[in-house]
């Protein structure tokens, strides 16, 4: 089969190099139109069920209407696990499905089980609505609309009426949520004073004023052969007309609203959050793409729509995009690992020049790394992935690698074809039949050792979970690519090694290169010295070996490493029940005291949140973006000033985290931290109990930052109790009851008023000077059946208590959660020394346990994995040796490079990062195959001379000289492609390619160095037994 592949490109020389040019312009076209992210879609499929509960306390919106929805799903088909969060007046439930779920399945899943559980919940909870699809990269822009003299209102209702329905229209767009300044709402704010004086009851400014401002269909008429619409004008715009509407008639006498009421545009309250750019109140404008769009084309759509609206608005509003874009961190992202790539390959071509000292070999050797890359690219595009620094990674890590088939194939036709032209003329061989013998005589060698590293590969695509969806794509790149070089060097190399080595003029012979002839005059000597002091070579290197060994197991583990992306997300937590005013004042402190640090570039602040928002804060949290460049300092020394600064925001908590990494903690634990102790129980006030215990107990584990104690404490809340005899006495029904505490407290919507296509709020509700204190809410008079009205306070108690804040739940089970980051630590030692210290001081009563969650959970279910699979990939890459020489003593020798790669990978691990992350331990596994293709062109080799007759040294002597070149080549090339990568690995998009890199790279210099002298040692001893 490989032997006609060979031979059908050779008697096809033009059709393999024309097919080779046009694989290379469809290749680089489809390249520039394929979809480029900064990863691949890391999200877990989820769907999100938010329920607006307006007015009803924490625990009620927990029990009416949080846990029907919990109920209702947790039985569904594929649900993994389902959170939510109770907070007042809001529910968010989040249904998780196993991995491979499809989301629009989940999504029809969920639909299903919302349409039962509509009939269940109280009549004035919203309808449960299912958040839009979206992904936790989602996030791809956040605009800042800022102004000196237009009112925040009128803001508002720019970005609600201008700016969001422009870019919901732009395609790609999942979502445009839209926090800060004012909702601009008609009022009528009724006076019990005035309406006492008139006379005038609750119930009728109600029934008045309900769908007041609606038109009415007054049907059709025909006159003059026409047909006339006949509409009934009620709605206006005009406040002086609304007021003018008459209540009733008292001695012939109209009395109006205007009399009872004071009718005016106003800001809607309570305000449920607020935002601020640069200490500056504004309103932000957070964009969210759907699925499969490309982050970096949207953007442009979008600045240029932004840009397009912006002529048409106030001169003194100002737009601005820089507060957080995504494509900014892709494009750094893309650029670095791009230029790794670019860079490896210079040291590719420095390798092959300095080996092959010929221009046009080492041209033929490089041909195979633009079409392999090109076929890599073709794949992802098909296969439906997008282009990411993960993808590119697998490419920058195979570049090395690429070029080794077309190095082992070119430096055995130039030999053969060498030797053909010391034959005197008359017996020379056709040029086109030494080529395809000579590439036949390594046709074999070539696709196994081709096989061998994909076996090695393959453990990649037994992950799940998160770190499979980022780990898969870097796999099919690399693997692809692969693949594709094999087929370009049984292909196309053998056609351009006959163009261009075989028409040398005269007797002219390439010379062998400088660098070669050196190298092997000194390894002989070296090699001879080894031979003879087997035992202590052999001594030494097991005891490194040992040495490394131990080494491995101080190292510290890490999922991940973490990211760089060029801007802080800062979570600021105070204490349950302070006012918006007052959050609003403590974020502002934070933005000035973040301002002052010079890396810091811009803040914009988001406080509370916005309406239908899955990201469910209270007043009481706030939410901070700041991109941030690095001058003269390191990253370390600028987060330190960070926390320093913010430490000094008395009665907050701070979390630190970035914009990608802490989505990526909020899906995996639920938490937006890279460890979550999850406390389970049913006592809210226990559970806060026992979590501070947690926290006190760990607080001084080394490693530990930014620890918190989720805030579910109890808040003040006034609670006005009917006194149901008192009730009946007077003749006040339940529901007249509720709706006088509705209506003057919260408000009641009775109508809408429309303005040249906006749509606002006509609220009902009392001034806010009868109703902004206990003692006046006391003296609210309410009307009795017999029209006397009578104060609140006769028929009600109205008292101040304490409840919870927000309910947190798991499973349908209460939790609170103690979070923490990890800083200048690896994780799972940190993890490990949290657990034990709960264990020993922490002890919980009945009903109430401990769970821990986060990164290192899937950390260490990755490395369960890996370990079976690279076990697994072990056996096969030793079957697929024995296959090549039917010797299991001899296959299991080529395998001895396996320890040999690993002492260097340790040693690179420990000279730089100091930790095993998931990316380092795939390291390890990838370079077991890329190591075991040294030892197998050696045994190879070892084996052919001695069939010929070779003694056992001097076959190992000159096997071990024949073969160094390609061996250093093959090496040299894949190791030294990996600087760049290695050596960069704080740049944006290097971070998870880096560990890799650094294992290889150290893993393949110390097996190509010792593979020289152990194989033929142990070699050597092996055989001199059998004699």
């Amino acid at each position: 089969m490989l032997n006609k592949i060979i031979h059908f490109s050779l008697h096809n020389r033009m059709t393999v190099i024309l097919a080779s040019v046009l694989l290379l312009i469809g290749g680089l076209y489809t390249a520039s139109h394929t979809e480029v992210d900064v990863f691949p879609d890391l999200t877990a499929p989820t769907v999100v069920v938010m329920t607006e509960a307006n007015g009803m306390a924490a625990e009620e919106v927990e029990q009416l209407v949080t846990f029907p929805i919990e109920t209702t799903v947790n039985g569904a088909t594929h649900v993994r696990r389902v959170r939510s969060s109770s907070t007042n007046g809001f529910s968010v439930v989040w249904v998780e499905f196993d991995w491979d779920t499809d989301i629009y399945l989940a999504r029809q899943i969920v639909s299903e089980k919302l349409s039962l559980v509509g009939e269940q919940l109280p009549e004035n909870v919203g309808k449960p609505t299912m958040g839009p699809q979206s992904s936790i990269l989602g996030e791809v822009l956040i605009v800042g609309l800022t102004a000196d003299s237009t009112s925040m209102l009128d803001l508002r209702t720019i970005a609600d009426w201008t700016i969001r329905p422009r870019l919901l229209s732009t395609g790609g767009v999942a979502q445009v949520s839209v926090l800060g300044g004012d909702i601009k709402e008609y009022q009528v704010l009724i006076d019990p004073a005035r309406m006492k004086h008139y006379g005038v009851t609750l119930g009728e400014v109600m029934a008045v004023t309900r769908n007041m401002n609606q038109n009415v269909n007054g049907g059709i008429i025909y006159q003059h052969s026409n047909e006339y619409i006949v509409r009934g004008m009620l709605s206006t715009t005009n406040v002086a007309d609304m007021a003018r509407a008459v209540i009733k008639t008292v001695n012939g006498v109209p009395v109006t609203l205007e009399d009872v009421a004071d009718v005016k545009i106003g800001s809607q309250e309570p305000k449920l959050g607020l935002a601020s750019e640069r200490g500056k109140p504004a309103v932000l404008l957070t964009v969210s793409k759907q699925p499969q769009t490309g982050t970096i084309e949207l953007t442009e759509k979008l600045e240029a729509a932004l840009k397009d609206v912006q002529k048409n608005l106030p001169a003194d509003v100002k737009v601005s995009t820089d507060i957080f874009r995504q494509s900014r961190f892709i494009d750094s992202s893309i650029d670095n690992v791009k230029s790794s790539l670019y860079e490896g390959g210079i040291f590719v071509i420095i390798v092959l020049f300095l080996f092959l000292a010929n221009v046009r070999t080492t041209l033929i050797s490089l041909v195979t790394i633009p079409l392999a890359l090109v076929v890599s690219i073709l794949t992802l595009h098909y296969m439906g992935l997008s282009i990411n620094t993960m993808s590119l990674g697998g490419m920058a890590i195979a570049i090395g690698s690429l070029v080794d088939d077309a190095i082992v194939d070119v430096e055995n036709v130039w030999k053969r074809l060498r030797e053909n032209r010391l034959l005197p003329e008359d017996e020379r061989r056709p040029v086109l039949d030494v080529v395809f013998d000579a590439s036949k005589e390594v046709r074999m060698p070539i696709l196994n050792s081709t096989l061998i590293i994909v076996a090695s590969f393959v453990p990649l695509f037994f992950l799940s979970g998160m770190e499979g969806r980022m780990l898969v794509p870097l796999g099919i790149a690399f693997i692809v690519a692969l693949f594709a070089s094999t087929i370009v060097a049984l292909t196309l190399t053998p056609v351009l090694c006959s163009y261009l080595l075989g028409k040398e003029k005269g007797d002219k012979l390439p010379k062998e290169a400088f660098v070669a002839v050196w190298l092997k005059k000194h390894y002989e000597g070296v090699l001879n010295w080894a031979l003879n002091h087997n035992k202590w070579v052999l001594g030494s290197i097991v005891a490194l070996f040992v040495i490394a060994l131990g080494c491995f197991f101080t190292l510290g583990r890490s999922f991940l490493p973490s990211f760089n992306e060029g801007s802080l997300t800062i979570n600021i937590t105070s204490m349950p029940g302070v006012s918006l005013e007052e959050s609003d004042n403590l974020g502002r402190r934070a933005e000035q005291l973040l301002l002052s640090i010079p890396e810091i570039q811009t803040v914009a602040r988001k406080t509370g949140r916005a309406e239908l928002d899955e990201h469910s804060r209270g007043v009481n949290g706030s939410e901070i973006e700041a991109p941030f460049e690095l001058k003269d300092r390191s990253r370390d020394e600028m987060m330190h000033e960070v926390r320093d600064k913010l430490n000094t925001l008395t009665g907050a908590n701070i979390e630190i985290g970035q914009p990608i990494s802490h989505r990526i903690d909020a899906m995996l634990s639920g938490t937006k931290a890279s460890i979550a102790i999850k406390l389970f129980g049913d006592d809210l006030n226990k559970m806060f109990m026992y979590a501070n215990q947690i926290k006190s107990a760990i607080s001084d584990v080394e490693g530990v930052a930014d620890l918190n104690v989720e805030q579910q404490i109890e808040r003040p809340q006034l609670k006005i109790i009917p006194k149901r005899e008192m009730l009946a006495k007077y003749g006040i029904s339940l529901p007249a009851f509720g709706e006088f505490v509705e209506v003057n407290m919260a408000g009641a919507i009775v109508s809408q008023v429309y303005e040249q296509g906006k749509a606002f709020n006509l609220i009902v509700r009392a001034k806010n000077e009868v109703r902004d204190e206990m003692e006046k809410i006391r003296d609210l008079m309410i009307d009795t059946e017999d029209g006397q009205r009578v104060p609140i306070t006769y028929v009600a108690d109205v008292v101040s208590s304490m409840g919870p804040n927000s309910v947190s739940r798991e499973n349908v089970k209460r939790k609170i959660v103690i979070s923490a980051n990890v800083s200048e630590r690896d994780l799972r030692s940190t993890v490990n020394d949290i657990q034990e210290r709960i264990d020993a001081e922490v002890k919980l009563p009945e009903g109430y346990h401990v769970e821990m969650g986060g990164q290192f959970e899937s950390e260490q279910a990755a490395s369960r994995t890996l370990l079976i699979a690279s076990l697994m990939s072990i056996v096969v890459i030793f079957l697929l040796i024995y296959t090549e020489f039917k010797n299991a003593a001899q296959s299991a020798v080529i395998l001895l490079n396996l320890p040999l790669a690993l002492i260097g990978g340790v040693f690179a691990l420990m000279l730089t990062s100091g930790e095993v992350s998931i990316p380092a331990i795939i390291g390890f596994i990838s370079l077991f195959g890329i190591a075991t293709r040294n030892g197998m062109l050696l045994i190879g080799r070892y084996n052919n001379l001695r069939a010929e007759g070779g003694s056992l040294r001097e076959s190992i002597i000159h096997g071990s000289l024949d073969r160094l070149n390609p061996i250093l080549m093959t090496a040299l090339t894949s190791a030294l492609a990996l600087i760049p990568l290695a050596f960069r690995g704080d740049l944006p998009g290097n971070e998870i390619q880096s560990p890799m890199a650094k294992v290889i790279l150290g893993g393949l210099l110390t097996s190509t160095f010792l593979n020289a002298f152990i194989i033929p040692i142990v070699y050597e001893l092996m055989n001199r037994k059998k004699k």
